[in-house]
């Protein structure tokens, strides 16, 4: 007989590994691979005990990376070989043992994500137990993030905690061999949470919960729906008057609505889908998918007007919970989930709250705050832990990029090139998130929001202390943002003097170079490169407002090789609603006095005193503070081609005029501009702005010899000039992209030459605009560029505390930290 020699592994796996169906993978993985010993959670992932024939071990370790659950994702393993036991075996069965809970956490938190294929065929089949149960879910689906109060992703540590299971769902819950094996929201209709239908006084609504619901919906009613991570505000997206009235009360005036719709078929009647934009529409991070629309307009078309009022994009997600996919298909309400015939071509779902707010999680506060907006609320018993909003994408082009990183992708974390020390970095004022840094890992928080009132602050202290709680991080390094008057910063200052205990540093990054130093985190950069820093507004070292900016940049300190010539501000941050004052300032840059007599529509509303009153502020910087931002270009040139005069929300201006070049997309046409040689600015150290220690932290020093300013006086004579000749409004923005590419691919062939740097990145919030950003990456691509850009994180100010964290860490890292 055959003498088997055993072998005996311990395998530490880290990644996101918990709560994804990856013990009982495991398990029975380990008995096709006749192996014995046992697997179980850890604070640092899983580890495994494997006690078998080599072969056979090799075998299961080759199985575990290829075939591992679809939710899971394997960042390290680790292999060390066991004495065997003296005499015999070790192990005589292979065993999932319980978790063990010492030490800090390292497992990675899984998202949330939308139910699977195997859960929605039970949902609608009258044969199974959970028929028509709007919280249907199984190992591979379901609430993860949003439910989760501490590490390890036990049940006892999530919000399922009060609901004790029920005989049947408990032997599924035990039970290697089931889908259900140990999913953590395992519940029944006998069991697990309920749905109720409300007032706005709290009252019960008569009848079943979901079907009164679509009743409501039918008859044009606002529906307050609590999701995964918070509630929408649902409405009919065919009922313009019903989409009106929900404008008028969420104080959301022109904004686009997202839609959620039952099919992809349905999704194609609204937009244009590629093959990317369709893999992200059914991935099971169900993001919102920006995509072009077809013509709104139409008769045929299922989208109210008033959904979406003059853009070029729609924004469209599939249903990601039972309870939406109920919504759309419940069959007592004239749906069909199997014949693919939902109740509604769309529903508006909407985020939970007042304009500006943060999205409302609790059944309380939704009441309190959307009861003037909400005829009825669609609410359950199942606490939602975190916040979390909808994440959306961009599909316009070949690839997929981030407008906003939360629900589904949120805590992932980036894989940094380098261990750093604990950081915890703030963000900006707008389209804010956090990060927290941990070894080799960045944890981006979800979207916060915009801080700009008390709520949202509140959200962010929240998110604050979720992330450094439950990752049990103490950082030892702050990062923020350098305009004083942030409250990101503000509260920074305020972390800074609660600690008693002894911190590095608080580390400023100036807003643009940010931008940068989150592309260089990304893909794993420590060199330099030349960043194209591009967006509305940032806090310039020279105390003006940057904002198109060219960045010779390494993750510790920068050259500001070129910027857009300064113009200034009229009304300071009014002009970021008001693009007609930036049309005004650009118009007296490029004409002098004569701008004063000019009749144009974006000055039509001003007197001649009234004129005269802003040239003499914008002479004496009088509230006119000077700006190099390309986002105030793109609004002076909605205003001047008469697209935009004034802004609902930030950045309509600038997306209505790529909506109109979208139209003359394929014009080759550019108007004149200027590069000018000027003394480049250099910055290679950073101040600790408070702490211990106050001196300046050193950087690689770049040494760059000329730089340039781009002048676009001549774009704006040539864009006046042709507009008076009558070449369509279509044909003008389109080459007023075209001349950015240009003038920017000239700025960068120079920046090569001058430093022989090959690689550029590209960050900031002008760069949604894809036009703009197709063209401009495929000219540097023909022009021998590498080019980098944001792909795990937002190109715009969502993705600034990466890039400050990036930067701290890195300058930390020179002090010998």
């Amino acid at each position: 007989m055959k003498t088997i020699h055993y072998k005996c592994e311990r395998i530490e796996i880290r990644g996101i590994v918990q709560g994804v169906g990856f013990r009982p993978f495991v398990h029975n993985l380990a008995h096709d691979c006749r192996l014995c010993g046992y697997v179980k959670n850890n604070p640092d992932g899983v580890v495994i005990e494997a006690e078998g024939a080599p072969e056979d071990i090799e075998v299961f370790i080759s199985s575990l990376m290829s075939r591992a659950p679809v939710l899971s994702r394997i960042v390290e393993l680790r292999r060390t070989v066991l004495d065997n036991e003296p005499g015999g075996r070790k192990y005589l069965t292979f065993e999932i043992r319980a978790s063990d809970r010492t030490g800090k956490p390292q497992a990675l938190i899984s998202p949330d994500v939308c139910v699977c294929g195997d859960c929605l065929r039970e949902l609608f089949d009258q044969h199974d137990r959970r028929y028509l149960y709007p919280f249907i879910n199984c190992t591979n689906c379901g609430p993860r993030f949003s439910i989760i109060r501490r590490l390890p992703y036990d049940r006892g540590f999530t919000t399922m905690a009060g609901f004790i299971m029920c005989p049947d769902c408990e032997r599924e819950y035990h039970d290697p061999a089931d889908r259900r094996f140990h999913a953590q929201p395992d519940a029944c209709p006998h069991c697990g949470p309920k749905l109720r239908l409300v007032d706005g006084d709290g009252r019960d609504i008569p009848g079943d919960p979901v079907l009164a619901a679509v009743e409501l919906l039918r008859m044009g009613r606002i529906v307050a729906v609590k999701g995964l991570g918070g509630f929408h505000l649902a409405v009919d997206g065919a009922q313009d008057e019903a989409v009106q009235r929900l404008r008028s009360l969420k104080h959301r005036e022109e904004k686009p609505l997202a839609l959620m719709t039952g099919t992809i078929r349905s999704a194609r009647k609204m937009i244009h889908l590629t093959v990317n934009g369709r893999a992200a529409l059914e991935s099971h991070e169900r993001p919102i998918v920006l995509a072009p629309r077809f013509d709104g307009r139409a008769k045929s078309s299922p989208v109210a007007p008033s959904v979406a009022p003059g853009t070029y994009y729609l924004g469209i997600m599939l249903p990601y919970t039972p309870l939406h996919y109920l919504l759309f298909f419940h069959p007592q309400a004239g749906g069909d989930f199997a014949g693919g015939k939902p109740v509604f071509d769309a529903l508006v779902m909407t985020s939970g709250n007042l304009s500006e707010d943060p999205i409302c999680k609790d059944n309380d506060e939704a009441l309190r705050r959307l009861s003037g907006i909400a005829d009825a609320f669609l609410i359950h018993d199942r606490e939602i832990a975190v916040r979390c909003d909808d994440s959306v994408v961009n599909a316009g082009g070949e690839e997929i990029s981030f407008v906003r990183r939360s629900r589904g992708f949120a805590p992932v974390p980036v894989f940094l090139p380098e261990p750093v020390p604990p950081v915890l970095a703030f963000g900006g004022e707008l389209k804010n998130t956090l990060c927290v840094t941990d070894g080799h890992r960045a944890f981006v928080s979800q979207h916060i929001g915009d801080l700009e009132n008390i709520p949202t602050l509140g959200f962010f202290r929240e998110a604050v202390d979720h992330f450094t709680g439950i990752l049990e991080l103490d950082p030892r390094v702050y990062a923020c943002d350098l305009h004083p008057d942030y409250l990101s910063t503000r509260y920074c200052k305020q972390c800074l003097s609660e600690r008693s205990d002894e911190l590095y540093g608080v580390v400023g990054v100036q807003h643009h170079h940010a931008h940068i130093t989150s592309v260089l985190a990304e893909h794993g950069h420590t060199g330099t490169v030349i960043g194209f820093s591009m967006d509305g507004t940032g806090y310039g070292l020279d105390e003006t407002i940057w904002g198109g900016e060219v960045l010779i940049s390494s993750p510790v300190s920068f050259v500001r090789f070129a910027h857009l010539d300064y113009v200034p501000m009229p009304g300071g941050t009014a002009a970021v609603r008001e693009p007609w004052r930036m049309a005004l300032s650009h118009l007296r840059a490029a004409y002098g006095d004569r701008w004063l007599s000019f009749d144009m529509p974006c000055l039509r509303h001003l007197s001649p005193h009234e004129r005269e009153l802003l040239d003499q502020a914008c002479s004496a910087g009088l509230n006119s503070p000077r700006t190099s931002s390309l986002g105030r270009l793109f609004d002076a040139a909605a205003s001047l081609l008469d697209i935009r005069h004034r802004s609902a929300f930030e950045g309509q201006a600038a997306m209505m005029l790529e909506s109109a070049a979208a139209a003359g997309e394929h014009t080759p046409q550019t108007l004149p501009y200027t590069v000018r040689k000027s003394p480049p600015e250099i910055y290679d150290s950073y101040p600790l702005l408070w702490g211990s220690c106050t001196a300046d932290i050193p950087g690689a020093s770049i040494h760059v010899s000329d730089g340039c300013i781009i002048d676009y006086i001549p774009l704006i004579r040539g864009l006046m000039e042709e507009a008076r000749r009558g070449k369509p409004v279509s044909g003008l923005a389109a080459a007023f992209h075209n001349t950015l590419a240009a003038s920017f691919l000239e700025v960068a062939e120079y920046a090569r030459e001058s430093t022989g740097i090959n690689t550029v990145a590209l960050s900031g919030g002008c760069w949604q605009n894809l036009i703009l950003f197709v063209r401009f990456r495929d000219v540097l691509k023909e022009h021998g560029f590498t080019v980098l850009t944001n792909r795990q994180v937002p190109v715009n100010d969502g993705g600034i505390s990466l890039g400050q964290a990036y930067t701290a860490a890195a300058c930390m890292r020179n002090r010998g930290i």
